[in-house]
């Protein structure tokens, strides 16, 4: 392609990579080794939403009447927001169109800043304005893929105790029993009001990878297992071994943002 499709950010040994279509993060690499993971067949056709990396939901997540599952933002193309002078930082922007005023008839402005606060931590904040005459709702998720060495050897901490619908079950709906969560099956779970910090163990090199959340109460685990891994076409056969989605969002129910008022939330990983 012709036009610039990514943008990386860069500190010391650190590095970022995002598309602008989906504003999607497509590489993190703590001290230069990879921690997201993303498929080998993704698109990258700035049409389909790229499998992997950390896709942008807005304003739905999960199957949608008005639109494509998931929302419209990781499927549009973003812009860079210009000024800024830091190479280890980048703002993209989303802003209402003709398209998805057609599905979503709201003015908004979305500024998605993604900085590496240093060698191991990247930051991730969402402002999102409501700049319409009304007042609107949404739910909102950082979809996050994270590259593992093994499923089945890894673990998610912090969850103990929280409620979770599991969708896997048609919705039924449990508490977390386990200190430390193992992946052995299809799992598709939304954890609510969880923890604002999270754990990955043995993401990484036998290195964890800690998730700290702010105004996300929620928390999404995800793999889509052996059969599942095999009915996606942008999702390779065995990739389900080397990956767990582990996303913080705002999706147990909406979130009704008044006209002329911001929503503010973000996301810290770090690799420790």
């Amino acid at each position: 392609m012709s036009q610039v499709e990514s943008v990386t950010i860069r500190k010391n040994n650190s590095s970022a990579t995002v598309h602008l279509f989906g504003a999607t993060l497509t590489s993190w690499k703590p001290n230069g080794c990879e921690a997201l993971f993303v498929s080998k067949n993704s698109h990258f056709d700035n049409k389909n939403p790229i499998r992997g990396g950390v896709p942008v939901i807005f304003p739905q997540f999960g199957p949608w009447e008005n639109g494509p599952q998931h929302g419209f933002a990781r499927r549009t193309l973003w812009s860079v927001k210009h000024g800024e002078n830091d190479p280890g930082k980048v703002t993209l922007v989303l802003e209402e169109s003709e398209d998805s005023l057609k599905i979503w008839n709201y003015r908004f402005k979305f500024e998605y800043t993604l900085s590496l606060v240093s060698d191991s931590e990247l930051k991730m904040d969402a402002v999102i304005t409501n700049r319409d005459e009304n007042e609107f709702s949404f739910t909102f998720l950082l979809h996050t893929y994270f590259s593992v060495p093994d499923i089945e050897k890894c673990g998610i901490v912090g969850l103990k105790g929280c409620s979770y619908v599991d969708k896997v079950k048609n919705g039924a709906k449990s508490v977390e029993e386990n200190d430390e969560i193992k992946i052995s099956e299809f799992t598709d779970r939304v954890y609510l009001s969880t923890p604002n910090v999270n754990k990955i163990s043995h993401a990484s090199q036998d290195r964890e990878i800690t998730i700290e959340k702010c105004n996300l109460p929620d928390t999404v685990v995800w793999n889509p297992w052996i059969d599942n891994a095999k009915k996606m076409a942008d999702f390779g056969d065995d990739e389900y071994k080397q990956m767990v989605c582990v996303e913080a969002g705002y999706v147990g129910k909406p979130y009704d943002l008044i006209s002329g008022d911001s929503f503010r939330a973000s996301q810290s990983l770090k690799v420790l």
